[in-house]
């Protein structure tokens, strides 16, 4: 079995604890200040804070699913902690993959803890469907692992390993690398 090493993915647990905190609070706030008077015109007819609590997932999909995404959620939640704890992470893979474990974990707790999520930010001058922090975390993840491929895939070859002896020989040159006579 690998040993667990916490320290090796740090910036993934900073981002995932964080992210999961930023949304609880701001959930928190939605339900005591925002749904009381269910919404906030930041900027009247752009954005406004919206309380909202959706069944499904994006866009509501999945509303009537019986609970089935409480699963998915608590499924991603726990092999994405895996993944940090027993996986060598790049830099760009620990900031996606913990942005999207804050999102999977912040939206799981809603669902075990009241049956839906609490949704409230609302992109009005768009028809935007309203979103919540750990929607946005979600987003950022996936965002960064792409940017973690696209590295990826630009990586030079690692090298292959030579003979030490070949490498103490000059390269032989091509006729027309020749210097000038």
């Amino acid at each position: 079995m690998k040993k667990v090493n916490l320290q090796q993915n740090g910036v993934f647990w900073l981002v995932a604890v964080t992210g999961i905190l930023l949304d609880q609070a701001s959930k928190w706030w939605a339900v005591t200040v925002l749904q009381p008077q269910f919404e906030i015109q930041l900027w009247p007819g752009v954005f406004h804070l919206t309380y909202v609590e959706n069944f499904g997932a994006a866009w509501s999909l999945f509303e009537n699913s019986g609970g089935f995404l409480r699963w998915i959620s608590l499924v991603v939640t726990v092999a994405l902690m895996a993944m940090g704890l027993f996986s060598h992470l790049s830099r760009w893979e620990q900031w996606g993959y913990g942005f999207v474990l804050a999102g999977a974990a912040g939206n799981g707790i809603d669902r075990f803890a009241q049956g839906y999520v609490v949704d409230l930010f609302n992109f009005t001058l768009i028809s935007f469907p309203v979103f919540n922090v750990a929607d946005v975390a979600i987003n950022i993840g996936v965002g960064c692992l792409v940017v973690a491929s696209v590295l990826r895939a630009r990586a030079p070859e690692p090298e292959s390993k030579t003979d030490p002896s070949e490498s103490a020989r000059p390269a032989l040159r091509d006729h027309n690398d020749a210097p000038p006579s």
